[in-house]
Parts: C-alpha cells; structure tokens; sequence
C-alpha cells in the first residue's frame, strides 16, 4: 500500500495566452491555486483520513492478527495496488470521453467508500483479496480524472505548485487518519471493527463533499472543438483529437510521455511499499503492536511539509531534477534501515526520508506528465503513467513478500535497494528531452 473551478470562477484554461495566470485561492493578488484545486484537495483529505485508518492497521491485522506470512501479505498488497494499475487506463478513457471527470470520479470514491464496512466479514485470504482489489479499483476510476481536474485547472508554469497543494491536504488526511485509527483502537473494545465502521462513515462523507462542491465540468474543456487551448494543453496543442482508446494509447508515441513512462516503471519495481517499510521499522526497533498505527504519521507529516515547497521548486529548478532525487531520498532510508544503528534518531530519519520521496515525485511525476498530454486527454495520458507505475509496484510488492520469506527481511530489503540504485541508473538514462521535464 503506497501513500489523491469554482462555480463562479474562470479557470486558467480559458484565459488570453498573453495574460499572466493568476487564480483566486488562498492568497489574494497572489498567484495561486485554483478553487477547482482546493475543492478536490478537501475530498482528498476527507478520503484520506478514511483510507489511511484502516492502511495503519491493515498490516498489522493481516499477520499478527489473521497471521498471514509475509509472502501472502505480498499477495494482497500486491492486489492493493495491481487492482488499481488494471483500471486506471479505463477511468481515464471513461473521464476523456464527453468531459465526465467529475461522474468517473463519483463512480470511484463511492466504490471506495463501501468497501470499507466488508472489511468487517472478511476474514479469509480470498474474501479479504476481493474487497481490497474493488477498494482499489474504485482508487483506479477516480485517481487519473482527479488528477486532469487538477492539471487543467492550473496554468503550466503553476502546475507543480497546484499538484503540492492537493497533495499537502491530500497528506493532511493521511496523517489525521493513523491518529484516529490510533485513538479508536486505545478506546474501543472491538478495535478493528470500530476502524472499520468509521472509516466507512468519514469516506461517505467526502463523496458528499465531492458532489456538492466540485464543479461537473472539467475547466479547459468547455472550447468550441477545434479552438486551441494554449494554458490547459500541452504545449499550446489543439483540442479537437476524439478521446478513443486507440488516441490515448498512440499518446506513448509521444517521446516526452514515452520517456517518462519508462522511467516511472523501472523505479516503481524497486520501490517497496508503505506497508513493508512500517513492517522492517516495526521489527527494527521493537516497536510494541499498539504504537504500529502511529509510524505512518511520521511519513505523513514529512509529506505535508515539504509537498507545496517541492513542487514550487520543480516548477523552477525542473520536475525532472526533483523526481529523481525523490528517488534517492528513498533510497538513503533503505540504507538506514540495512544498517546495524538503533539510535532513537532511526524512525525520524526513516519516516522524514520516506514522507520527502512522496513529496518529490508524486505530484511533481503528474505535473510533468501533463505538459506531454493535450486537454482532451489529459486523463488518458496520465493514467497511462499511472498504469505503468502501479503495475510496477504490484510486481515489486509480490517479489518483495516472497523475497522475504524465502531469505529473510534484511536481504529483501538489500536486493529492492540493489535494484533501485539500478532503476536510478536506467531512469538517468532514459530521461525525456522535453519542456516540462527539465
């Protein structure tokens, strides 16, 4: 499991090419983020404080409570994620076609939601493996038309801080939802199924939110077809290309989208999930069962911090640069966590380099993905980096698991930090050539 216009407002999109983009949000005569974006970073949020209470106890409830072995922890944690990979690229298609972001994204958060009471009858490797892959299929309709909301709603010199802001609140629930998850758990009887029952009740109310105060349509995409649209599109395309299946997988023609694909595959198969980094941590320093829930928090709020602040500088220093050192900060907390120091410093260390990776690439990745992709598909092509992305995950999250069981935690973790030094290595010389990769 890995760490999501106003009705009066004019977005971005639509304004003269040669006037300086500002939007109307937080900060008045300032540039900043659109309403569109603190709309859908409030869902987020909402959704995350559902989503992350029961990933802070999902782990610990499979093998110490279910007592699966890491191989079958592997299993469903690749499930997790691989269920959402298989379904991203129709969520995107479905959203492209028409402008039905906001519909496709309803569809998927609702689906989300209520998964979340099942999880109270599951207590079976298959039922359990069948409510999180409809859990994560619901994340795989919603995420792409999310994040083409986001991106056309943003000017593209502005993009990266408006995918900071969304994912700083977005992160804001994710470190809301472990302490709730904590704080249940010391106060109820039946933990687990209080988590649960909660968790339901939070995630119905940010589809709430969703259909009440985001707009139905997607700013950038109410132009005539045919009219350009030089601040939603990339580089200034046309917007008059159907959105088929066929248009949003000919966009992998594109060397630029091609390029960046690649390279989110490779460093995806090395990438270990949340839930196995929190496992090593745990296990590393002793970390009694009743204090788990609490370790996604320190990822959390490293996120939070560094989100906005990251993705102003991408938009400044190259989206490209800020991606790959991402990379690297993972790679430094696998190093921390090979190594023989206990010191009381380990979790802090780990948890700030963790929340840091996120930081710096998952925004930033979609706000360079969408300079390669025009309006009209927007969420086509981002979905296809999704797509590549979670699938690598999916792969690395079984390889990992059974690499555990077969040999041992220590030398999983010293072969996924052996292959993300390469993936680091392959993506460097992958790198796109283009304008908002740089």
């Amino acid at each position: 499991m890995y760490v999501s216009e106003s009705r009066g407002s004019t977005p971005a999109a639509t304004a003269s090419p040669t006037a300086r983009p500002t939007a109307r949000g937080l900060f008045p005569g300032r540039s900043a983020v659109s309403a569109t974006v603190l709309a859908l970073g409030t869902v987020s949020l909402i959704t995350d404080v559902s989503s992350e209470m029961v990933t802070a106890v999902l782990p610990l409830y499979l093998v110490t409570g279910l007592g699966l072995s890491p191989l079958g922890f592997g299993l469903l944690d690749g499930v997790y994620n691989g269920f959402s990979a298989l379904v991203r690229l129709v969520g995107g298609h479905l959203a492209d076609r028409g402008g039905r972001h906001k519909a496709v994204a309803v569809v998927g958060y609702g689906l989300s939601a209520l998964c979340k009471p099942l999880l109270l009858a599951a207590h079976t490797l298959p039922l359990i493996g069948a409510v999180l892959a409809a859990d994560r299929t619901g994340k795989g309709l919603r995420t792409a038309p999310r994040d083409a909301m986001i991106s056309l709603s943003a000017a593209p010199e502005v993009r990266g801080r408006a995918f900071g802001v969304h994912r700083a609140m977005d992160t804001t629930g994710a470190l809301l939802g472990p302490l709730a998850a904590f704080l249940i758990l010391r106060q109820a009887a039946d933990g687990y199924d209080a988590v649960f029952t909660v968790s339901f009740c939070v995630a119905a109310f940010g589809v709430v939110v969703l259909l009440l105060f985001v707009p139905s349509r997607a700013p950038g995409l109410g132009l005539p077809a045919g009219r350009s649209a030089p601040a939603a599109g990339g580089a200034g395309e046309p917007q008059a290309e159907r959105p088929t299946l066929r248009a949003a997988l000919a966009l992998l023609n594109r060397r630029e989208l091609r390029g960046l694909t690649l390279c989110a595959v490779a460093l995806g198969l090395a990438t270990v999930s949340d839930s196995f980094v929190y496992l090593l941590l745990q296990r590393r320093l002793g970390v009694p069962d009743r204090w788990f829930a609490l370790l996604p928090l320190g990822t959390a709020a490293a996120f939070l911090l560094l989100a906005v602040p990251l993705g102003r500088w991408a938009d400044r220093v190259g989206r490209w640069r800020v991606f790959v050192g991402g990379h690297l900060a993972l790679l430094l907390a696998y190093g921390l966590l090979l190594g023989g120091s206990r010191a009381g410093a380990l979790p802090y260390a780990v948890l700030g380099l963790h929340g840091a990776f996120y930081a710096a690439t998952d925004g930033v990745l979609m706000a360079a993905a969408a300079g390669s992709v025009p309006a009209g598909l927007r969420s086509s092509g981002l979905a296809l980096v999704q797509t590549g992305q979670a699938a690598a995950r999916f792969v690395c999250s079984i390889a990992f698991g059974a690499a555990w069981t077969a040999w041992g935690d220590r030398s999983a973790l010293g072969g996924a930090a052996v292959a993300l030094t390469v993936s680091m290595a392959m993506a460097l010389a992958l790198r796109p050539r283009g304008q908002e990769t740089r």
